[in-house]
């Protein structure tokens, strides 16, 4: 009975991540750098990744997160901690796709087996014209207070005036 409870948990944690991994796209890993050695399993590492916004374009951002190494980051069972920095750029001109809502998800991941997400949030600055982006994890249990805030002042691009950040808030 015990085997079928924990198959059946397994199967439900990874249901939840093909479901969220289908919802985004994947982020394009850009470097690794060891931070602790280890002898006989994986280094503790730093991860730099880029994503572009899927809502936005003419926006990337790119976030460093911690890999655990070890027996536990090698089965992938290691909780991963909430460390994890942001920077966002416009890299083109900026065309809105579609409407999006104040702290709307951008990208989330797993990084726990269980308990623990990263997600990257979208808002806009309407007085300011400026898109503002939020990463933070979230345990199921008590949440995370680390977090890390990047802007993208909208400008034009070339002879394209720049758009208005506010005409595209779902309200």
């Amino acid at each position: 009975m015990k085997s079928f409870a924990r198959a059946a948990v397994t199967a439900f944690a990874l249901a939840l991540g093909a479901a969220s991994a289908a919802a985004a796209e994947d982020p394009d890993l850009i470097f690794k750098r060891s931070t602790v050695w280890k002898l006989l399993t994986p280094d503790h590492k730093l991860a730099v990744y880029a994503i572009d916004d899927p809502v936005v374009d003419g926006v990337a951002c790119h976030f460093t997160v911690p890999e655990k190494g070890g027996v536990e980051g090698m089965l992938g069972l290691a909780e991963e901690t909430s460390d994890i920095s942001l920077a966002c750029r416009q890299i083109g001109p900026i065309a809105f796709k579609d409407k999006f809502e104040q702290g709307s998800d951008m990208y989330r991941e797993r990084r726990s087996l269980f308990f623990k997400k990263m997600q990257i949030v979208r808002g806009c600055d309407v007085k300011r014209n400026v898109l503002v982006y939020l990463v933070y994890s979230d345990k199921l249990i008590e949440g995370s207070p680390k977090n890390s805030t990047s802007t993208v002042p909208i400008m034009p691009w070339g002879d394209a005036p720049a758009p208005k950040c506010a005409d595209y808030l779902d309200d």
